[in-house]
């Protein structure tokens, strides 16, 4: 037969009131009764019924993560995967489950969300910029339901909370660790420049540039896409030109590992000749020969704090908008570690 919050309440000599309260954080409770309490649940082993309370307080006790599930990449990387392990961590620390929702650019694709929200399924969400929708956002906010957007949105004037990477500190970053290094001639090689991720971290890679009064030419700053081939074909034509540089800074692994593909077939020794440096630590950075110094952020930390927040807002009813941007760390390999540096 299974422990009922009678059970325990009787176990723990207060009245069944009184466990509900404590289970569902409501009222103040002093520190010895609630301690009897979980020390009364652990003894006879009993386990909150989670339909149960969402019933009694209003709140299903889950959050969301929309995610444009017809695109495979979006699952396929490290990043994505150490944010969802920051997330879940915060969510079961604080007693919600989490589930992952599709959603796509397109109002078809939000109708999965809305049915959640108006059905009363979860009880807040977190949204990546690249799918947001300002007329669905500002829906949200209308009807102040809790949301967090991963990733700062373009539109400066939308009210949400939000946490990012500080984009445009990791250019700056990625310019002063080769700067260190002795490199001079400094190329940026991304993947896209619609993305305002990679407009930010052009935008600080200029500003370090202009800092350090060092030579900049508009043919060093080139998209492509991330594979290999495009990416040789970017660092071939760069090579290749009148004004070479002698680094260049990448928007992923796999561009890095085209970089240094390239350069070695044109005869560059990496690092002595050719200095290659990417965003995002990867286990491709780490086992590529040589081994590829990246600027790395805590994406762990990024989804932890997402959900916290938003979990606040779903628990305090906070209204108030929330922004965040995570400083980068160098984490350096030998695809920068010249012998001899140049003079600062």
């Amino acid at each position: 037969m299974s422990v009922t919050i009678r059970d325990v309440a009787k176990a723990a000599g207060v009245s069944p009131s009184t466990v509900s309260r404590v289970l569902n954080n409501k009222g103040i409770i002093s520190e010895e009764t609630c301690e009897k309490i979980y020390q009364a649940m652990r003894e006879l082993k009993y386990v909150p019924n989670d339909m149960a309370r969402s019933f009694a307080n209003g709140s299903p006790r889950v959050i969301a993560i929309a995610i444009n599930v017809s695109d495979a990449q979006a699952f396929a990387n490290t990043f994505f995967n150490r944010m969802v392990f920051g997330i879940e961590t915060a969510a079961h620390q604080s007693g919600y489950n989490l589930i992952i929702t599709n959603a796509t650019s397109d109002r078809e694709g939000l109708g999965s969300i809305e049915r959640l929200i108006m059905g009363k399924k979860i009880d807040g969400i977190l949204f990546p910029a690249s799918l947001l929708q300002r007329s669905f956002l500002t829906a949200l906010e209308d009807n102040s339901f809790p949301c967090v957007v991963l990733g700062r949105p373009s539109a400066s004037d939308l009210e949400a909370s939000w946490v990012d990477i500080d984009n445009e500190q990791a250019g700056q970053a990625a310019v002063n660790h080769l700067y260190s290094k002795g490199y001079r001639r400094i190329a940026f090689l991304s993947n896209g420049e619609k993305e305002l991720f990679n407009q930010d971290r052009i935008a600080g890679y200029r500003k370090a540039i202009e800092k350090r009064r060092l030579a900049l030419e508009e043919i060093w700053i080139c998209h492509t896409n991330s594979s290999l081939q495009k990416g040789r074909a970017s660092v071939r034509q760069l090579l290749e030109g009148n004004e070479k540089p002698d680094a260049i800074i990448c928007s992923d692994e796999k561009l890095a590992l085209a970089a240094i593909r390239e350069a070695k077939a044109q005869g560059y020794r990496i690092p002595d000749d050719f200095g290659v440096l990417c965003f995002d630590d990867t286990p491709v950075t780490e086992l590529a020969e040589p081994g590829i110094t990246s600027v790395d952020v805590d994406t762990f930390e990024l989804g932890r704090l997402a959900a916290e927040n938003l979990i606040r807002q779903i628990e305090r009813a906070e209204k108030s908008s929330w922004r965040v941007q995570l400083t980068t760390h160098i984490i350096e390999r030998d695809s920068t570690g010249r012998k001899t540096h140049g003079k600062e």
